[in-house]
């Protein structure tokens, strides 16, 4: 089995500008996480234009979408932004697909101190290796599925609907 992990930005990959202290994107940082994590399973790896999920349209989804027909993986990780990971995850739901597609991503960027990322990325590659074909979103330790999940903003955490 090959996984196939496709970025597409997001907290997760976001970059601390020290000069003007803002964060931004500039390559993912998912070529280091995946030897930092020492998979063993082989990893195929697909970078789409890095954005925050605020700034997703339709046709970002559409790519994100078409990036999942197109691999022939049958487990995918999508590294996404967390405030519009559900409406994506909608998208691929409604879409079908008989893969196992399993989205996750940051609430503190990868690159900063006590990061939940390495975490969460953990968590989405092992239970896309192990759950029937679906959508999923694997956030805070917890799995849910594309259509009983929720972010509680004021939390900071995913829930069930």
């Amino acid at each position: 089995m090959t996984l196939r992990l496709i970025a597409t930005g997001g907290t997760f990959d976001k970059h601390y500008n020290e000069l003007n202290g803002t964060l931004g994107f500039k390559d993912s940082h998912l070529p280091e996480v995946i030897q930092r994590s020492r998979m063993t399973i082989p990893v195929a790896l697909d970078v789409l234009p890095l954005l925050d999920s605020l700034d997703m349209q339709d046709a970002d989804r559409a790519r994100i979408l078409a990036a999942c027909q197109d691999a022939p993986e049958q487990a995918i990780v999508i590294v996404h932004g967390t405030d519009t990971m559900p409406e994506t995850a909608a998208v691929l739901g409604a879409a079908n697909l008989a893969k196992t597609i399993v989205l996750t991503g940051a609430m503190i960027p990868y690159a900063i101190a006590n990061s939940d990322a390495l975490f969460n990325l953990g968590l989405a590659c092992g239970v896309a290796q192990t759950l029937a074909p679906g959508v999923y979103v694997a956030m805070n330790g917890q799995v849910f599925t594309w259509n009983n999940v929720t972010k509680n903003r004021a939390a900071g955490v995913f829930q069930p609907r």
